[in-house]
């Protein structure tokens, strides 16, 4: 960590700049008459716009002087695959003008490599170490009096949210700007007295073949028109304290490396991001702000998911007022009239997408320091539309005669408030914390929540308690270590250790996204869309949920007059209903708690998970294996017909279908196929494997890995043989089985003890597959299967390095129910 005294040091770096020279000033090449008759905007960078040229000239007339060059995008595509959202933001560069002879250049500096010394020998020999990067070069057209005018048109209509590269990257095509498509939009063209904000209309044209992701939402794919918006801000002032990171307290940190840190001192420095928040009243234990943090809902969200958002946001405000601020955080619509591009306005935006993808909070923060400038939240439609659906699927509510129940969109609503408050926290400056959930329900709402279900007295689910309410626990000490303010004198370091020390006491913890997304990932109390202290417990009950509202799904889960086909969508998330329990379950198996312990701190710093929770958890995963859970029942196979024409199973706010082997039809098989598939990737993941392997070294009372590969095969190659649609059920997950054993014993990421053992254990089904086909009266489906299982494994004894697993059928992604993409991004 920083020491406090290098502080104002590393914040006064943004002074040091290069002057401009003195010019000669020709009266022929005045601004005023250069830009007599055009259109003035006054402001922070002023601007003149020539609309008979359709020119856009810019005045310069502090050359020593930084600001802030940001990007965004204010008319997106409208496709989450390609990640071009309405509203999305760039990266800001902290730049000045240079000006040599008759040309300016825009100049970018080198924030990653610094000197916090005062003396500028030393600064000097850091800045000339690295390099910088020129954005831009103008040519002079005019100057008066201190000012030069430059003609900035290339400027704005270049590519800076690099939608071309991004397009290209995503293999849709070939595109470049078409500079005769491409023109200023003055109408949303504006200058403020701290920043100029000026909007482009730019048309991508594409050379030759284009691709079905900017096909399917675009008129013409070959010219995809969008608008990029360039913001020019003045910087904060250097009034600001950057305070440090620290690894216990879930922000995201403002990195960069100073060379004049003492030796001893770290030289990677690292703070949090963070609003500037300042007491009126430092000595008060609750003051009233300076200037309140203030977050602007779009107009555009429909009632009443609006209020549903401004409520959710609304939540942060009680963390605040826990932290010593009266009425800090505030949360209102965005007034008429105003541009939510304006950098002055904190957002909370409803963007529209053609299909589902993950809502995001996205921060504008000064290269120099870490202050939030500004906050912005993209949160997609569609992600209510997959709430409703999956409310739908769990409740059947469609009963011919009876009223639809409410319960469904009040379920909806629920979630809108909380992933209101999720993304807004991202624009706070907090990460994800996936140990939350663990601990109780709504200890923070930086995890992600899947829906708490329960069952009423008679067996049917019920949402009524679907998401938690308000702020959490852990949401407050993490806005009191980032925004509290200490009475003058105090030790801040200190009372920002206390502040963790103390959640700590109370049994609270902080994962992030690293310990937790990962496939093979070890934590146990770290999970994406998971509930419930114990993992093992959670999926049992969320599988007799899931059993309860399978037995009760049919056609009543779709209104009367849908094609019958749509009743396959709605039984994707339920069907998967357990998906994301089995991975907080699995992270038991081979698991080994930690924290991100300091030395001193008196946390736990790693704990291998004990043998018995271990089994338990091995236990309840298997249950997912097991054909009375995997086995569709006939009934509903008999209901569930071929998707007609006009009716596409996209993610146009539904899961994609089953995948399956059966052409048009339904393929029952394939459902079983991808959901053993997910269960089988966290049992045989290499990372697990091989963790238990050297876990059951140390200490031999800790599952082998050779425990956990019979357990799988007792349950499933071992197990008695059912007939009917149960036993294709086996054949299906047998399958898997020894490809997923075969291909963890094939692995370069196994370690070669775990590899070894993998191998072992398939020799030994090997010999027990023979002996069962030296049967003669062997049933010939089993035997036929059993012989091809033989064959696998030789094929694989005879040269493991070519062996290749079968492609398994891949299960729908279920967005927005969670994978492994990010939903923040921090500029």
């Amino acid at each position: 960590m920083l020491a406090a005294a290098l502080l104002p040091a590393a914040v006064a770096l943004s002074s040091f700049t290069v002057s401009a020279p003195a010019y000669a000033q020709s009266p022929d090449s005045s601004i005023g008459k250069k830009t007599a008759g055009m259109r003035h905007w006054d402001g922070f960078l002023p601007l003149d716009w020539d609309a008979k040229n359709g020119k856009l000239y810019l005045e310069v007339s502090d050359f020593d002087k930084e600001f802030l060059l940001l990007d965004q995008l204010p008319y997106g595509i409208g496709s989450n695959d390609l990640g071009l959202d309405r509203g999305q933001l760039g990266r800001g560069k902290v730049v000045h003008f240079y000006r040599s002879g008759n040309k300016i250049l825009l100049i970018e500096r080198n924030l990653m490599y610094r000197s916090s010394s005062q003396d500028p020998a030393e600064r000097l020999d850091v800045e000339q170490s690295f390099a910088r990067s020129v954005v831009w070069g103008f040519p002079v057209e005019a100057e008066e009096n201190g000012k030069v005018l430059v003609d900035a048109t290339g400027f704005f209509l270049r590519d800076p949210h690099g939608v071309g590269e991004r397009l290209q990257q995503a293999k849709q095509g070939d595109y470049a700007i078409d500079p005769s498509r491409s023109v200023i939009v003055p109408e949303d063209t504006k200058n403020f007295p701290e920043n100029t904000e000026v909007q482009a209309m730019i048309t991508f044209a594409a050379h030759g073949h284009t691709g079905k992701l900017i096909d399917s939402v675009t008129p013409d794919a070959h010219a995809v028109t969008v608008e990029e918006h360039t913001s020019l801000i003045q910087l904060p002032d250097d009034h600001y304290k950057p305070r440090a990171f620290d690894i216990r307290a879930g922000y995201f940190p403002a990195s960069w490396r100073d060379y004049s840190s003492p030796l001893g001192e770290p030289i990677d420095l690292n703070f949090i991001i963070r609003h500037r928040l300042e007491k009126k009243d430092p000595n008060a234990a609750i003051s009233d702000p300076v200037k309140p943090i203030v977050y602007y809902v779009d107009r555009g969200a429909p009632e009443p998911i609006r209020s549903a958002l401004v409520e959710g946001a609304s939540w942060w405000n009680q963390a605040f007022e826990a932290a010593g601020f009266r009425n800090a955080f505030q949360v209102k619509v965005l007034p008429e009239g105003a541009d939510p591009m304006d950098i002055r306005y904190n957002m909370i935006q409803w963007v529209h997408r053609s299909t589902r993808g993950w809502s995001y909070g996205e921060a504008v923060t000064d290269p120099r320091t870490g202050e939030i400038i500004k906050g912005q939240v993209t949160l997609g439609s569609l992600r209510a539309r997959q709430d409703y659906m999956i409310a739908e699927a769990l409740l059947s509510p469609y009963v011919q005669g009876k009223p639809v129940t409410p319960e469904m969109k009040e379920m909806v609503l629920q979630r809108i408030r909380q992933l209101a408050a999720h993304e807004v926290g991202h624009t706070l400056g907090l990460a994800h914390n996936f140990a939350a959930s663990s601990i109780a329900p709504g200890t923070s709402v930086m995890d992600y929540p899947h829906p708490w279900v329960t069952l009423d007295a008679n067996g049917r689910p019920d949402l009524s308690h679907a998401y938690p309410v308000g702020i959490g626990a852990w949401d407050k000490v993490a806005i009191a270590y980032g925004y509290s303010e200490f009475k003058p004198g105090s030790d801040e370091k200190a009372q920002l250790d206390h502040i963790l020390r103390n959640a700590t006491d109370h049994g609270l913890l902080f994962i992030t996204d690293e310990d937790s997304r990962p496939l093979g990932s070890a934590h146990p109390h770290a999970h994406l869309w998971d509930n419930g202290a114990d993992p093992a417990d959670e999926l049992n009950r969320i599988l007799d949920v899931r059993a309860a509202a399978l037995k009760r799904f049919g056609e009543e889960a779709i209104p009367v007059g849908e094609p019958m086909s749509e009743l396959e969508n709605t039984l994707v998330p339920l069907y998967l209903l357990h998906r994301y329990q089995t991975q907080a379950a699995a992270k038991e198996i081979g698991g080994l708690d930690y924290r991100y312990a300091l030395r001193g701190d008196g946390q736990l710093i790693t704990q291998i998970v004990s043998p018995e929770d271990q089994r338990k958890a091995l236990d309840a995963v298997l249950k997912t294996l097991d054909p009375a859970t995997l086995t569709l029942p006939e009934s509903l196979l008999k209901i569930l017909p071929p998707t007609p024409p006009g009716y596409d199973l996209s993610r146009s706010g539904n899961p994609e279908p089953f995948p399956g082997r059966t052409g048009l039809t339904f393929d029952p098989e394939g459902a079983v196929e991808s959901a053993a598939d997910l269960t089988l990737d966290l049992l045989f993941e290499p990372s697990r494997a091989s963790r238990l392997v050297q876990y059951h070294d140390r200490e031999p009372a800790e599952p082998s890995l050779d425990d956990v590969i019979e357990s799988t095969l007792k349950a499933t190659w071992y197990a008695p043989h059912q007939s009917g649609l149960a036993g294709l059920t086996q054949f299906t997950v047998e399958d898997a089985v020894l490809n997923h054993l075969l291909a963890l014993a094939a692995s370069s990421e196994t370690e070669p003890q775990a590899a070894a053992q993998a191998g072992y254990e398939a020799s030994k089904l090997s010999v027990w597959l023979k002996s069962q086909t030296e049967n003669l009266n062997l049933d010939p489906d089993l035997k036929a299967a059993y012989s091809a299982a033989e064959q696998k494994i030789a094929a694989f004894d005879k040269n493991p390095s070519a062996f290749k697993a079968s492609e398994a059928l891949e299960a729908p992604p279920g967005q927005p129910i969670g994978d492994d993409d990010e939903d923040v991004a921090i500029f």
